[in-house]
């Protein structure tokens, strides 16, 4: 079970409550694209950190929801994206050099939902690889659409790996360390 599948546990399925849920994460994840924290070597965003958390706290049917609806919004024009509207709207912002990233997004909240589904949320290690997995499963579409947009021979790694990876460790270890503290929270609470 998810955090959120605990959280509501004894009452009764409601797509209601699902559905408001996905459209919170998109807009949480709409947010994080604009929440830029000054990083080395290059700015971070908090999109990474979301999209994990998304799949660590709702499992993957939600989170993997919550991600399509958010490209769903971005792809109908609205500003969600980082970097827009500066960088461009809707599809042809996500037809650019982030475009790959963008469905990785996809790919990572349902890994890491899947894993949370799996308990891989409830202790530092486990969660710390779950959310290592979903980042690495993020950069793989990512990067193979960056070096097709802009061709093989250009530096992809440095472009749209290297520059990331102390960031994205440190989304992951934060992530490690958010999710099995509101398990131990629900457990003293004797929610679980």
């Amino acid at each position: 079970m998810t955090l959120y599948a605990t959280l509501t546990a004894g009452r009764s399925h409601s797509l209601l409550r699902d559905s408001l849920i996905v459209v919170s994460a998109s807009i949480l994840l709409a947010l994080s694209a604009k929440a830029a924290v000054p990083f080395f070597p290059v700015p971070m965003t908090m999109q990474t950190l979301v999209v994990l958390g998304l799949g660590l706290a709702l499992g993957s049917r939600l989170a993997v929801l919550s991600v399509l609806l958010y490209l769903v919004e971005g792809a109908a024009g609205l500003p969600v994206f980082s970097g827009t509207p500066e960088k461009g709207i809707g599809i042809a912002y996500m037809m650019g050099p982030t475009g790959g990233f963008l469905i990785g997004f996809v790919l990572a909240a349902g890994l890491t939902g899947w894993l949370a589904e799996r308990g891989w949320d409830r202790n530092i290690v486990m969660a710390f690889l779950a959310a290592l997995a979903g980042t690495v499963i993020l950069y793989v579409p990512g990067l193979l659409w960056l070096g097709g947009l802009v061709g093989w021979d250009k530096p992809v790694l440095a472009w749209g790996l290297y520059p990331f990876i102390l960031g994205d460790l440190t989304k992951a270890a934060l992530a490690a360390l958010i999710f099995p503290t509101a398990w131990k929270f629900l457990k003293s609470r004797g929610a679980v």
